[in-house]
């Protein structure tokens, strides 16, 4: 009978993966969604900001593979063109959609609020800084410098046509640890504000963290947040926290502003001997 010994990773975390939209960048999540409205508008097809925002962090052809399979979408599209959605029109669909998305990119690079004070921190205890997202490499080459201008800048990003596939399966978070050179996977932090980058984190073997106000699950702006009343506000956090946990979860915080304390916490479970 064959055996083995597994021993168990003691150390403290090593890097975290951020997503972008949602996380670091584009409070609310607004680039994406703006464009899938847009894009459908153009072939006599309305959808709502929830549509739009169905399946937020997977690579954006297989996002609109998901709005296309919504009932209420699928209804509209047949309506509008008197067959349902083939391949080729997902194609013409995502041909259309690069262009308006690399246009307006610029205008959703602004880091959101605490993000830079708290990546300052982490930096100074040792941690670096990947990145994955659902956006294109040709996305990300205008992205990322107007977001480093602003002062966000990653160690690492790894877009989804960079590996054999994108969310959520796990290829660009073990891009990302080769990269930096970082391992075990334990050692790993996925942070992002969609169930795909939940579901990416834990395909890869990394502790998770989801964020239930600064992304797409409640797709607001900072200051309409800031505007619901206390109430309203926490029995929609709860909601989306309550979907984030039982996708997988290992802890859901209201945005990157807020993981310090949980960092820590996972260094003391790490210490402990647990493995996510």
């Amino acid at each position: 009978m064959n055996t083995y010994t597994r021993h168990s990773y003691r150390g403290p975390l090593k890097a975290l993966i951020l997503d972008w939209a949602g996380t670091a960048v584009d409070y609310g999540s607004f680039a994406p969604t703006s464009v899938f409205l847009r894009l459908f508008e153009s072939q006599n097809v309305q959808i709502t900001p929830e549509d739009a925002r169905f399946g937020m962090g997977l690579m954006k052809k297989d996002h609109l593979r998901t709005i296309l399979a919504r009932p209420s979408v699928s209804a509209a599209w047949q309506a509008a063109h008197g067959a349902p959605a083939s391949e080729a029109d997902i194609d013409n669909l995502f041909n259309n959609f690069v262009p308006l998305q690399l246009a307006v990119l610029k205008d959703y690079a602004e880091p959101i609020p605490g993000v830079l004070a708290t990546l300052k921190t982490l930096r100074q205890q040792g941690l670096k800084i990947g990145s994955t997202t659902g956006y294109l490499r040709s996305m990300m080459d205008i992205l990322a410098p107007e977001a480093a201008r602003r002062g966000y800048a990653p160690d690492c990003i790894v877009c989804p046509d960079e590996v054999p596939a994108g969310r959520p399966y796990p290829w660009m978070c073990y891009q990302n640890a080769m990269q930096l050179g970082v391992y075990p996977m334990q050692a790993m932090v996925k942070i992002g504000d969609s169930l795909a980058d939940i579901a990416e984190g834990l395909n890869a073997g990394m502790w998770t963290i989801g964020l239930s106000l600064s992304g797409n699950m409640l797709g607001l702006r900072e200051a309409e947040v800031a505007a619901l009343p206390v109430d309203l506000l926490e029995t929609k956090r709860q909601a989306i926290s309550d979907q984030m946990l039982q996708a997988g979860a290992h802890y859901v915080i209201d945005g990157l502003w807020d993981c310090l304390h949980i960092i820590e916490e996972i260094n003391g479970r790490l210490a402990a001997g647990e493995c996510p």
